[in-house]
């Protein structure tokens, strides 16, 4: 299947103006347009595209637009990608961004960005929802969430360490299960 590059900047786009809140609450959005609505790519090409770009520098939503992209179309593909996810952000942003110091008290918006949180933490808990599934497959994943997440909760460990910890813990984990032919 060719995805034209028109299409894929249309829908990243699209996805790109009602995603709020970051790069979190993106995979139910892109479980609904990119594999339920169109068949694109599937349920375990976006987890494993969200769990890379979540170890990437940058933002999630342009990481796993690049690879979704690429997927589609080559780096063609990944360009129209990712252009039509900063594309509404970007208008957006720079449309309000001489107002925003005057309106950020204003009542009505204050009420309306509270309204807008609740429908964020919804969205993160639809996301690990979505993750738990797929990510905690064994007991040993179980063990090395409740490490990390201790790990990241106690002693306050930032992201950079608890990722690169758990790339190699992963790597050695399924060498072992190769090695004894359990894999």
């Amino acid at each position: 299947m060719k995805v034209r590059l028109w299409e894929i900047f249309k829908v990243f786009t699209k996805i790109g103006a009602i995603l709020i809140g970051g790069g979190y609450v993106i995979l139910p959005i892109l479980k609904d347009e990119i594999i339920e609505q169109r068949n694109w790519i599937s349920e375990d090409e976006l987890v494993d595209y969200y769990a890379i770009s979540q170890s990437l520098p940058g933002l999630i939503a342009a990481n796993i637009s690049i690879f979704i992209g690429y997927k589609l179309r080559g780096k063609l593909g990944a360009l129209a990608a990712t252009v039509g996810m900063i594309t509404a952000p970007f208008i957006c942003i720079a449309s309000i961004a001489a107002i925003v110091s005057k309106i950020i008290g204003w009542p009505p918006l204050q009420s309306i960005l509270w309204g807008v949180d609740f429908g964020v933490i919804v969205l993160i808990i639809a996301s690990v929802q979505e993750l738990w599934g797929k990510a905690i497959s064994d007991k040993f994943a179980l063990l090395m969430f409740f490490v990390f997440l201790f790990a990241i909760l106690k002693w306050k460990i930032p992201p950079t360490p608890i990722i690169l910890s758990s790339i190699v813990i992963g790597i050695a984990y399924k060498l072992i299960l190769k090695k004894r032919g359990f894999e």
